[in-house]
Order: C-alpha cells, then structure tokens, then sequence
C-alpha cells in the first residue's frame, strides 16, 4: 500500500504541472526593452509557473516560434499603425493573417485563440484617429481568419481602455458608453456578440490613485470594510476593480448585449517609480486579485463567474516611455531578467510561494560601473548625470523610488552604471571624463539594486515599431471627471526614447539642491 502511495506522488509530480494557477489567468508579454530576454526562456517561465494564457502586442517571430507546439493560449494583438491600411484593403488583412497565423499553425504549431486588433484605439487623446478604422480591421481581420479555416477557432477583438464608459451618477449600475463612442461602440458590441466574442477592457486601479488626489488607497485593492465602499442602491463595492468591472457590465446591458463575456486585457500594480508603486502593494494587489478570481463569485451585476484576467506584466520593459509616470517601466512581476520580484501565490489560496524564474539567463560580467569620488572635474558631475539619465533608466532614482534619497555619491553611480550596463558595458561607457570608474565588488544597497545586464540574443523584433504611442499623459482628465472608475492603460509605447528634458529637469535640480 504504501508503495503504491508512494508511486501515485511520484507519478503526479512527473506528470502534472509544478504550479497551478487561478482559472482564467493569463499575463500581457511585452518586449519593449534594451535587452530583451530570450523568447525560450520566457516561455519555459511561463510553463514553469503553471501560465497557460498569454498575451502579445503584435506578432514577432521569435516570440511565436518559441510558443509553438505548447498548450498555452495565445491572444495575438495589431498595432494601431495597422488599422488604416487593413480597414481599406482586405489583401492586406489576408496577408497578415498568413504571415502571422497560418504560418504558425499545424500538429506542433501556436495555440491561437485571440487576435486583438488595435490597442485601446479610441483613447481620447488619438482625437478620433481610429474611430473609423477599427471595426472594419476587425472584420476584414475576421473574413480572413474564415477564409483560412480558422475563424471559427480564433476570435477578433479590440482591447479597449476603460474611458469609453462612464457612469454620470459615479455608481457602477448606472454604467453607459461614451456619448461621442455610442454609435461605435453599438457596432464593435454587435460584432462581438454575432461571433461569440468578448469585450476586452483594460482596467488599472493603480492609475486611479496615481491621478487622483484623495482617492482611498484602500479602495484601489480588495477585501475592504464598508468605510472604503462604493454604495450602489445597498450593493457594496470594495474594490474600484469590480466597481470598474461592473459600470461595463452596466454599459453593455444598456445597449442591449449584456450576454457579451468580458476579458480583462490588462491589470497589474508596479513596483517602483511611485511613492505608492512598491514590491509591497503589487504583492497586496496581486493576492487579493487572485483570491478574487479563486472563489470565482463574481461581480455583484455578473455573479458567479469573475472575467478572464490578464495580468500587465510579465517583465519590466526599460525602454517604455516615462511619459505617463516613472513606473512605466516597472510594471513585470519579474525583473528584466526573468527573476521574480516578490512571492506571489498564482493559485489564489494565500500562499507564500516563491514564483519559478528564468533558467540559463546569461550575464554580462560582473562589474559595475560607479561615481569616481577623486575625479577632479566634479563641477561637471550634474551635467554628466543628467546626461546618462537622457539616455539610461534612471526612474529608481526620482522621489520615493528605490533608489532615491541616498546622497550624491549613490545617485550618480546609479545613472552611471545603468548607462553602462545598458551600453554592454564597453569601457567607454564608464568614463564621463573621469566621473567614472569599474568596480568587481557589487555597489547595491538595501532597496537600491546595481543590475548587471543580460546578454541577449539578436532577434527579429519590431516592438518599437510596432507598438502604439502611450498617450496617457495627456489623456489623464478625459474620463475622470466623470466616474472615478475609469482608467488609462500603460499599453507599450513606440518611442524607444526616454523623456530628454523631463529626466534633464529632474536631476539637475536635484544636484543643484546638493551642491548649493
């Protein structure tokens, strides 16, 4: 008997995930980083961890290949830059779809089950540019799926960002589509509801306390008493996320198609370059998400069924644009490197379980590159940092980061080394006439971490041409004033460029504080 017991453990590890996740739990992938990590190693975290759903901005090769012949489920995204040119020429949609699905497809190929045109297209800032694009795309992108044989397999959808509803009354129940939206909106509704499509919302509970002053902390995570709710004609919401959730589900019933699923595109707390984004508060998010997801009880307007949840992100991007907040970068629930950031339990029961990181990373050596305290040209030391910072990642350094408040000494060694490491560390990327210098012995200190860079393969990737342009800060006022549910999503950003006279601002006010 007990050799039996023994033999059915054995049988079950061999043969059954290392991880189980909450059901309908999936991660958005993005690459818009310096060193993007190998696409290999990525997916074998994915499978490590128990992942099966995935989420991709745009089609990459790489990328794809690596997810072949695995059961993990696809949704595969169109940049917005596409949308004109397939809305108005369906050889063009035909050809995308052969390039980037068929051709990935077979006994051994991609799990496909999403292709996402657009990515929240009609964010007001665009000022209308792919109101009338979109759903053309998607129906061309449909035709073409159907006449490759696969439609009925593989869905079409838009991920929309959660401003093109509004609630007037700020209760989730008295959910609507934007005015200006309505007529479009009726007709992405119609198209998802004729081929058992969902609507894909993205949705950030982080972004409604980074905008709003005063906006409860408590009310931006889950399981709260009733001093930090949103009362709804006696129903009690505490989360924004399910208040959130629940002013779609509103919104669609209004306009008649209260049947559609609906599919969390993107949520995720960061981790750094915010006073509120913190290891801390991305693990309480986190936990109380995938708690929620667990029970499965649902939403008080759709119960006992909670949506599909893709979590943004899987890996820090430090080629984002900072346009939105100095966090863009740190959205990953791991490093850049493919190392968790904190434990996080992805079954939802509360445990502390150390998440499965990448395998067979290749560094760079380990070597830093630091401040140089006996250069004698230290009146140039401001205007070197700030130089670095144009050209590095230097958002562990602004107020309440990880790296702030630790003197000149530090802050200077941060920009030079990020530089460095980012340049592949060639020795005349630590010089700065003299401001710098390589050390063997690891400079990090407490919260503040020197990162040594990854070597990466080369690849075919076209992210950052690929990826639509983050707007969110000039988009931050468009929907608040009329509910406190809507959101902007940090969807990945074309520029591979930082924000030159932003970070210039920043830190040379900051060494100008410390040498007055």
């Amino acid at each position: 008997m007990l050799q039996a017991q023994v033999f059915l453990w054995a049988y079950i590890l061999l043969f059954f995930p290392a991880s189980i996740v909450a059901q309908g739990l999936g991660v958005n992938w993005g690459v818009i980083a310096s060193h993007p990590l190998d696409p290999k190693i990525v997916v074998n975290i994915l499978k490590d961890n128990g992942i099966k759903k995935v989420k991709l901005f745009h089609a990459e090769h790489d990328i794809l290949t690596a997810l072949s012949g695995t059961d993990i489920e696809v949704m595969v995204g169109i940049p917005n830059h596409s949308l004109e040119s397939l809305s108005e020429k369906y050889s063009v949609a035909q050809a995308w779809v052969k390039a980037n699905i068929t051709a990935y497809m077979g006994k051994k190929g991609v799990n496909f089950k999403y292709v996402a045109v657009g990515n929240e297209p009609f964010l007001a800032a665009y000022n209308g540019t792919y109101n009338n694009l979109t759903l053309p795309a998607m129906k061309n992108i449909l035709k073409a799926l159907n006449e490759a044989g696969v439609g009925k397999d593989i869905k079409v959808s838009t991920p929309l960002n959660g401003d093109v509803y509004i609630t007037p009354t700020y209760k989730p129940s008295d959910g609507i589509f934007r005015h200006d939206l309505a007529d479009i909106m009726n007709g992405i509704c119609e198209f998802l509801h004729k081929n058992n499509a969902a609507f894909i919302v993205n949705i950030y509970p982080f972004l409604n306390l980074y905008q709003n002053p005063g906006f409860p902390e408590p009310y931006a995570f889950f399981d709260n008493d009733d001093s930090n709710s949103m009362d709804d004609h006696g129903v009690k919401y505490r989360s924004v996320l399910d208040a959130n959730i629940d002013t779609l589900v509103a919104a669609l019933k209004v306009s008649n198609f209260s049947g559609i699923p609906i599919i969390v595109g993107e949520v995720g707390w960061p981790t750094d370059g915010n006073i509120y984004a913190t290891t801390k508060n991305a693990k309480k998010f986190y936990n109380g998400l995938l708690k929620r997801m667990t029970k499965n009880e649902g939403t008080p307007l759709r119960p006992k069924q909670y949506p599909d949840v893709y979590m943004f992100s899987l890996l820090d991007e430090d080629l984002k644009s900072i346009d939105p907040g100095m966090f863009e970068r740190h959205w990953g629930i791991f490093s850049f490197d493919g190392q968790p950031k904190f434990p996080l339990d992805l079954s939802g029961k509360g445990q502390n379980k150390r998440l499965v990181g990448g395998k067979n990373v290749t560094y760079m050596e380990k070597q830093w590159c630091v401040y140089n305290k006996a250069a004698s040209n230290q009146k140039d030391l401001a205007v070197k940092v700030a130089w670095a910072c144009n050209n590095t990642d230097c958002t562990t350094l602004v107020p309440a980061a990880s790296c702030s408040g630790m003197g000149i000494d530090m802050n200077a060694s941060v920009a030079f080394n990020m530089y460095y490491q980012m340049a592949n560390q060639t020795k005349a990327a630590c010089d700065f006439e003299g401001l710098a210098k390589i050390v063997k012995r690891d400079p990090s200190n407490g919260t503040c971490r020197f990162p040594i860079m990854i070597k990466t393969i080369q690849t075919t990737s076209n992210s950052s041409a690929s990826a639509p342009k983050s707007s969110r800060s000039s988009t931050f006022s468009s929907s608040t004033s009329h509910s406190p549910f809507q959101t902007h999503s940090p969807s990945p950003s074309s520029s591979p460029f930082h924000s030159p006279l932003l970070i210039f601002q920043i830190f040379v006010g900051i060494f100008t504080i410390w040498f007055v």
